[in-house]
């Protein structure tokens, strides 16, 4: 069994690759060659009376291969002098992690590798909006409007180029010294042109393809800055304004991000960041955990969570890539790819080219996978 950290991640896999096995991947699920579960959180009680521990998961078989992604994170979600409000999270301290991958062999069961999940992260979600992008966005688009400057934002816009002609990105993010250092490293990596900009107005303005990178609690733009023939796509739920479901005219899901189960005290849709959780604690300990902000058509009434709304009706990336709805028809459509919904699938589809290349080319750790295995039947 082999153990392979995000150094050796980052080493082996490059992002053609990476929206290539998405793509594969997303087309078997018509067929049921490829199935997935959505993300699951499971919130509990923690020291600090500001934030609370949270436990994920979600999960997704293809070619052979299942994964399990599992997170364990502190959360907290802090607003600044500047009404800035986000999620912010860690492990044991501020700065570290835990995110692994799992990956299994569904041809014999055997246990193939504990994958850090931090690169491998960036990139599905990275090469995720990419796809998205190739099938929705006006095939001359040059420009990139960004909003968020972290380790997605960079994997957004290498994904992009890999779809697009793109010639120039605008980025803007609340921290000046943030948006410059993005700006500086990914010219010198894309070979673009990338403007640091004073604003998100100004980074939207003129641009072919609108993407939020953020772990804003809040929408982080205007609707009426949308303009015909762009092509929009996001990060999370929240960074996106309510107001903004009216103009577009082409709506497609990555895939199922809920679940067929009522809410109620304990289950509940869109609480901090998650899309479905399990929450522990009395209900003042709960009232910690930011509540749902209804989006109508993109979760916040969605019927896979509750018996009332009108949300999942939107197709998804399996449907449009078999043709069963259209993607753009005109250059002057504002079309929106949704890019949540398949998570698990992904890690499975994108665990397994880093699986397979670790064991053609080396570089990961390897462990008895019989420490895994056992003599007594569960």
């Amino acid at each position: 069994m082999l153990v392979i950290n995000n150094e050796t991640v980052s080493r082996l896999l490059d992002m053609q690759s990476c929206i290539d096995a998405q793509e594969r991947a997303f087309r078997q699920l018509d067929s049921g060659r490829s199935i997935h579960r959505p993300r699951i959180d499971m919130y509990v009680p923690c020291q600090r009376d500001d934030g609370y521990y949270r436990w994920g998961t979600m999960e997704g078989a293809n070619g052979g291969f299942f994964a399990i992604r599992m997170k364990s994170d502190v959360v907290h979600w802090p607003k600044d002098d500047n009404g800035n409000w986000t999620e912010e999270k860690y492990c044991v301290k501020p700065g570290t992690f835990c995110g692994l991958i799992m990956l299994i062999s569904t041809e014999t069961g055997e246990p193939l590798a504990f994958i850090n999940d931090g690169a491998l992260q960036h990139m599905r979600v990275g090469g995720g909006a990419a796809l998205g992008a190739k099938y929705l966005a006006r095939a001359d688009s040059e420009t990139v409007g960004l909003i968020g400057s972290g380790g997605m934002a960079r994997t957004f816009l290498e994904g992009f180029t890999c779809v697009r002609d793109i010639r120039r990105c605008k980025v803007y993010s609340p921290t000046q010294a943030n948006r410059e250092a993005f700006a500086h490293e990914m010219s010198d990596r894309l070979g673009i042109e990338v403007v640091p900009v004073a604003s998100a107005e100004e980074a939207v303005t003129g641009c072919d393809i609108l993407s939020t990178c953020t772990d804003s609690m809040k929408p982080v733009y205007d609707a009426d800055w949308i303009k015909p023939g762009m092509h929009v796509t996001n990060l999370g739920r929240r960074e996106m304004p309510e107001e903004a479901i009216g103009k577009f005219d082409i709506v497609i899901r990555q895939g199922t991000a809920g679940l067929q189960m009522k809410q109620s005290e304990r289950f509940q849709a869109e609480r901090g960041h998650s899309p479905a959780a399990f929450i522990g604690g009395t209900e003042a300990e709960m009232a910690r955990i930011p509540k749902r902000n209804p989006q109508p058509g993109f979760g916040g009434d969605d019927p896979q969570f509750t018996d009332r709304g009108k949300g999942a009706d939107k197709p998804d990336f399996a449907a449009l890539a078999a043709g069963r709805v259209e993607g753009r028809t005109r250059d002057d459509q504002i079309t929106f790819y949704r890019n949540v919904g398949n998570q698990g699938l992904q890690f499975s589809a994108v665990g397994q080219v880093v699986y397979e290349r670790a064991l053609g080319e080396g570089g990961a750790r390897e462990i008895p996978t019989s420490w895994f295995l056992q003599d007594i039947r569960n």
